[in-house]
């Protein structure tokens, strides 16, 4: 199967051209990955640009996301594209998402562009940085299986190496932003109610305070709270091993066996469901690693309620998806990890009121990444790109002077032009 497969939606035809800024082209393509599954994408062709910047997340459709036109304004073509299954991250296994990402970057190099910069936001930080990591290996030196035991063809796929690196707000990885922010006073994972009292955040006797007054947790608290957390996911970790054991049982039987029954037994799902993944501590405790954050997390102002609510991180997963993504302990997907493998010219721009990245985290992230020139920044910003105060610029617009300056420094990029 080929990566270079591409098939242009709407048989060729531009889209949206009627909203693409002066000498902007804009048209939609499916690709083929790899192994075979079809991903969408959407390019923004500058008039003049050799230079294109490929946006990408892996839960997320970033297809509208609000640095384009701030990229085009830099003089880069801009790449937008999605993983196999977009806002739907039940079965999001990190592995294959890599094998989207190597169609787009072989669409992108065999559509003559001579410089790609990928740019990840939040989780897009560590897809890229996993993608540039097993890119840059010899393929016989490439993972070759999932952390559930799955062949993974990362070694038969072509996967172009690009030329730099733009992160902006990347978070460490899904398995280490749940590992911070799971609630470990659950006690029985099928009662989304049940509670440890002595492990309740928000629990008045533990330090919590009503919003939006300051809660404050002592040093005891927070160790043991810490290591509970450890331990939870460690307990799904187990039944999700055990879990992927049981397909692959079933598979095994059926290769031997042909039976149909071991057929259906391999391919039906099996769920976990993994309730109040909204209590990180430093969502209320703002004296935790301090920034310029605001009180709550990303998913809202309460996060003592959005707990009990129906969004959530990893709230329902396969098990290939659960230790591939969201576990702490077994995914491949780590910034931390995959940062010695991103040798290349690298961007690093933190928001200061972000609360998924704190700035001991991202310390840490930066000093990991293996770049000989590597350049960091903070800026005043939310997470999601949000203004810290009303009034004030967006972050996204205090990281664009950032990233056009550094664009120009290192690729040819084209005459300005203006945008809507």
């Amino acid at each position: 199967m080929s990566t270079t497969a591409v098939d242009r939606l709407g048989a060729g035809r531009d889209v949206h051209t009627g909203d693409a800024p002066p000498g902007v082209t804009v048209s939609a393509h499916q690709l083929t990955a790899f192994d075979g599954a079809k991903v969408e994408g959407v390019l923004h062709a500058l008039d003049g640009a050799t230079t294109v910047v490929t946006v990408m997340h892996p839960r997320q459709s970033v297809t509208h996301h609000p640095m384009i036109p701030l990229l085009l304004r830099s003089g880069v073509s801009v790449w937008t594209q999605g993983t196999r299954s977009p806002n739907n991250d039940l079965a999001l296994v990190h592995e294959q998402a890599l094998l989207d990402a190597a169609a787009g970057h072989v669409f992108l190099r065999d559509n003559g562009f001579e410089a790609v910069v990928t740019f990840g936001h939040s989780g897009g930080g560590t897809l890229s940085a996993f993608y540039i990591e097993q890119a840059s290996l010899e393929p016989e030196l490439r993972l070759d299986v999932t952390p559930a035991g799955r062949p993974i063809a990362l070694a038969g796929a072509r996967m172009p190496v690009p030329d730099g690196a733009i992160f902006l707000a990347p978070h460490p990885g899904q398995g280490q932003v749940l590992l911070h922010c799971v609630d470990p006073s659950v006690t029985a994972e099928a009662d989304p109610m049940s509670v440890d009292p002595a492990l309740d955040m928000y629990c008045p006797r533990n330090g919590f305070a009503a919003p939006p007054e300051p809660s404050h947790y002592s040093p005891d608290f927070l160790l043991a709270y810490r290591a509970a957390q450890r331990d939870r996911i460690a307990r799904i970790d187990a039944r999700a091993a055990e879990l992927a054991a049981e397909v692959a049982q079933a598979r095994a039987r059926y290769a031997r066996t042909g039976d149909a029954a071991d057929r259906r037994a391999g391919l039906a799902p099996r769920i976990i469901t993994t309730y109040r993944t909204d209590a990180d501590p430093c969502y209320t405790d703002l004296s935790i690693d301090p920034n310029d954050r605001h009180y709550g997390s990303l998913f809202g102002h309460r996060p003592d309620l959005t707990n009990y609510g129906l969004v959530g991180f990893g709230r329902l997963t396969t098990p290939d998806s659960w230790l591939s993504t969201w576990s702490a302990n077994h995914t491949n997907a780590d910034f931390a990890r995959c940062a010695p493998g991103v040798a290349l010219p690298t961007l690093y721009l933190e928001f200061s009121g972000d609360q998924a990245a704190l700035p001991a985290v991202s310390a840490r992230m930066f000093a990991a990444l293996a770049a000989g020139d590597k350049t960091r920044h903070v800026v005043r910003g939310q997470h999601f790109g949000q203004p810290i105060a009303e009034g004030e610029p967006t972050g996204y617009a205090a990281a664009s002077v950032h990233i056009g300056r550094w664009l120009a420094d290192r690729f040819a990029t084209a005459a300005p032009r203006r945008t809507r």
